[in-house]
C-alpha cells in the first residue's frame, strides 16, 4: 500500500525555519554584542594604558619643575656669588688706587702749575689751581690723556690772575679715573 503522509509537513517545516531563524538571530545578537564588549575593553583598555602614561608624565614634569625651580635657585645664587667675588676683586685692586692717583697726579703736573684744590667724587677728579702758562695746562691735559690711569681731561675755565699775581692764571679742570677693566688692561 503507498504511503500516505497525512501530517502536516508544511507547517512543521515553517516552524523549522523559524526556528533556524531565531537561532541564527540569537546567535548573530550574542556574536555582535561579543564583539561590541571585546571591543569596548580594547578601548577601554587603551584608555586605562594612556591615563597611566599620562599621570607617569605629569609626576615626571612635576619632578622636573621642581629641579628647574632649584636650578633656577643656584644659578641666582651662583650669580649673586660672583658679583661679590667681582666686588672683592675691584676692592682689592682699587685698595691702592687713592695713592695710585695721587701719585699719578704729581706725575701729570707740571712745572709752573699749582693746585688749589683737588677733590674726587666717584671717578672724576675737579682740580683747581694756578698756571704760570696756558701750555703749561695743554701739557697738563696731553700727559692725563698718555696716563695709564687717568683719562678725558677737560678744561673748564681759565681767568687771567688778579693785578696782585698777573703771573698766574686760575684754572679748573677735570679728568676721570679709568675703569677697574681699562686700567687692568693698561697695567698688563
Amino acid at each position: 500500500m503507498p504511503h500516505i503522509n497525512l501530517l502536516p509537513w508544511r507547517e512543521a517545516a515553517r516552524k523549522e525555519a523559524q526556528q533556524r531563524f531565531v537561532t541564527i538571530l540569537v546567535v548573530v545578537l550574542v556574536a555582535a554584542f561579543a564583539s561590541m564588549f571585546a571591543l569596548s575593553s580594547f578601548y577601554s583598555a587603551l584608555k586605562d594604558g594612556q591615563n597611566v602614561r599620562n599621570n607617569f608624565l605629569s609626576r615626571e614634569i612635576q619632578i622636573l619643575d621642581r629641579r628647574i625651580a632649584e636650578i633656577r635657585e643656584l644659578d641666582k645664587k651662583k650669580e649673586s656669588l660672583q658679583q661679590r667675588m667681582r666686588l672683592i676683586e675691584e676692592l682689592q685692586s682699587n685698595r691702592n688706587l687713592g695713592t695710585q692717583i695721587m701719585d699719578e697726579v704729581a706725575k701729570i703736573v707740571p712745572s709752573g702749575v699749582y693746585f688749589t684744590t683737588l677733590e674726587r667724587r666717584g671717578d672724576a677728579i675737579q682740580v683747581t689751581g694756578k698756571s704760570e702758562s696756558n701750555n703749561r695746562l695743554s701739557t697738563m691735559i696731553r700727559q692725563v690723556e698718555s696716563s695709564y690711569l687717568l683719562e678725558n681731561a677737560s678744561l673748564q675755565g681759565i681767568v687771567a690772575g688778579e693785578e696782585q699775581s698777573r703771573l698766574l692764571s686760575d684754572f679748573n679742570m677735570q679728568f676721570n679715573v679709568k675703569s677697574f677693566d681699562e686700567i687692568g688692561e693698561a697695567q698688563e
